[in-house]
């Protein structure tokens, strides 16, 4: 076992804080936090007519029920069910390749190829009736709409026989 003297430890501690840039410990978040995914990606992909935000999409609430944690949708999320929509987002792809049969929609961009961008209420799943390319730009899709009340991956919106309407 290796033991430090509290003195080494000391300079070591401040050796890491002076060799760090200033604006590195520092931070330039707002008082009131920052943005969720579903308000950041209102700056990115403005509400269309004809389809669904992600605003409305994070009208769902986490309740406790019967000792476990569910999710609680809005009525107008709940009217959506069954329905066909459009959803527009940024693919996050499932598979290995260029064209992408079942992937994910999200609110914002990726940033990281092992991480989702958003919460549950900013991710659809998509289930493509043909495959569909794989770009950075947003996409709107079409297709049937599902609640997800109990799914056990955790998704809470699901499009099937999807179909990409184009980029933005």
């Amino acid at each position: 076992m290796i033991r430090f003297a509290p003195a080494i430890f000391a300079i070591g501690v401040v050796a890491i804080g002076v060799a760090l840039p200033a604006d590195a410990v520092t931070s330039d978040i707002p008082q009131v936090g920052l943005p969720t995914a579903n308000e950041y990606s209102q700056t990115l992909l403005p509400e269309r007519a004809g389809v669904v935000s992600w605003r409305t999409l994070s009208q769902v609430q986490p309740v406790k029920q019967n000792g476990k944690m569910i999710a609680e949708f809005s009525k107008e999320i709940l009217g959506l069910d069954k329905k066909d929509v459009r959803v527009q987002g940024f693919i996050i792809p499932l598979d290995i390749g260029d064209k992408q049969k079942r992937f994910l929609l999200t609110a914002v961009p990726p940033h990281c190829a092992f991480c989702l961008p958003a919460g549950p209420d900013g991710v659809v799943e998509v289930i493509a009736k043909t495959p569909v390319k794989y770009g950075f730009e947003p996409i709107v899709v079409s297709g049937k709409f599902a609640v997800l009340k109990d799914d056990p991956t955790g998704v809470l919106y699901r499009l099937t026989d999807a179909e990409s309407i184009g980029t933005q």
